[in-house]
Order: C-alpha cells, then structure tokens, then sequence
C-alpha cells in the first residue's frame, strides 16, 4: 500500500479515503486544459444561463445565488474578472479610444500613472470601484438585512454585465466605425441602476433613485480618491 501524496493517508482504492485526492494524477494532455477552464469559468453549470438571468432578473437572481443555490451562477469574482478581460481585448483589439474611463496628460504624473492602471485593469478596478459602491448602497439599504460582502457580491455580477454591454458596444463601434461608447456608458450605467433598485425594492421608485446616487456616489468616490492619492503620491516624490 502507498500513502496518499496529499494527507499520507494510507492508499486502498483509486482515490483517497480520507481527502478524495486521487492515487495516480491523470496526464496533463488538451482534455485536462480543456476541463481546468470550463472549471474556473464554471461553463459547466452555464455561463450563458447566467447572462440570460442577470439581463431577465438580476435582483432575483443574486439573492437567490447569496440565500439558496450557489452552482447555478458563475462564481462573482471570476464573473467581473473575466467580463472586464473581454472589455479590455476587443477595446485593444479595435484600438478604440477609451468610452469606459479616459484620463490623459502631456506630462506623465503619478495621477496619470494611477488612471493608466486602471485603464490596463478593468477587472481589478471594478472590484475596487464595488467597495465603494457598496458602502454607499449598504447606508442608503441599511434597513435590509444585506452585509457588505453580500452587497459586494451583487455588484461583482451587475458590474459585471455592465462591462459585457461595453464590450457588445465595443465591437459594434469597431466595426462601424461609428462612435458608440458614450451609449454603451448610459446604457451600462442604466443597467446597474435598475438591477441594483430590483434586488433590494422591485416595487418601489425610491429604491431605483437610492441605488442610482449610490452608483453615483461610489463612482465619484472611487476616483476622487485616486486622484488625491496621486496628487499625495506626486508631493512625496518632490521632497
């Protein structure tokens, strides 16, 4: 009998008793490469169902995915990360002038170099940008039994969706050559709104206008913070 290469348990069957980790490792070959990425990205459980369902009823479907069943949906963080990984590709792609977020300066400054990294990294950004959106949204919603991470969570999909309407615009604009950006901006920004508002209140239009100053808030917030921190990052290089 062998041990298991994981825990040292000792080894009777194909898998480990005690930790299920397998006796023999199957070849890494394409069938391996091929599982790993349906695996991380969930295809199996349907990525496209979890599109259909954040465009048809997204409040219902995050609360259902934070309160019953968590296998029916793309994992949140994965879902942002590789939402805004496609934005970033087809906007490289079509070498189009940024609709998303635009900063430039004739002399690089730390500012500038901070707005460039967000550029680079929607994925990251947008993680970042959800804090303070759900800090907003958790004080406007402090009366629902929402915690902060659970708001998180909502805004990882919704943002989420947000950047795939962008990159729908995206290539639309890439390969009309018409200027559709600031569309894709009112549009994504209308989505977050009315899925926000539909997952705490459906029914009511005050829960619509608390999540749209939210949205509003958070997105100020964000960049003004990283603004003075560029402002404080460029003091400190002078002395």
């Amino acid at each position: 009998m062998t041990a298991c290469v994981n825990c040292n348990q000792l080894l009777s069957e194909n898998y480990c008793p005690n930790c299920g980790y397998p006796a023999k490792l199957k070849r890494i070959d394409g069938h391996y490469i091929k599982h790993e990425i349906e695996h991380v990205l969930h295809f199996e459980k349907g990525i496209f169902y979890t599109i259909k369902e954040l465009l048809v009823r997204p409040g219902n479907s995050v609360k259902e995915f934070i309160s019953e069943n968590r296998n029916r949906l793309v994992k949140p963080i994965i879902f942002i990360i590789v939402s805004s990984l496609v934005y970033s590709v087809i906007n490289h792609f079509f070498h189009l002038e940024d609709g998303y977020v635009k900063f430039d300066e004739a002399k690089r400054t730390a500012t500038s170099a901070i707005f460039e990294w967000i550029q680079n990294h929607y994925g990251y950004a947008n993680i970042m940008m959800g804090t303070f959106i759900a800090l907003w949204l958790k004080l406007f919603f402090r009366k629902y039994n929402y915690n902060f991470f659970e708001i998180l969570i909502l805004l990882c999909f919704v943002m989420g969706m947000g950047m795939l309407f962008f990159s729908v615009f995206a290539i639309a604009e890439g390969l009309s050559k018409i200027h559709l950006m600031q569309i894709a901006g009112i549009v994504g920004f209308a989505y977050c709104t009315w899925a926000i508002g539909q997952f705490f209140e459906r029914k009511k239009t005050t829960s619509y206008l608390k999540a749209l100053v939210a949205y509003v808030l958070g997105y100020a917030s964000f960049y003004l913070l990283a603004m003075l921190l560029g402002l404080l990052f460029g003091l400190i290089s002078k002395h």
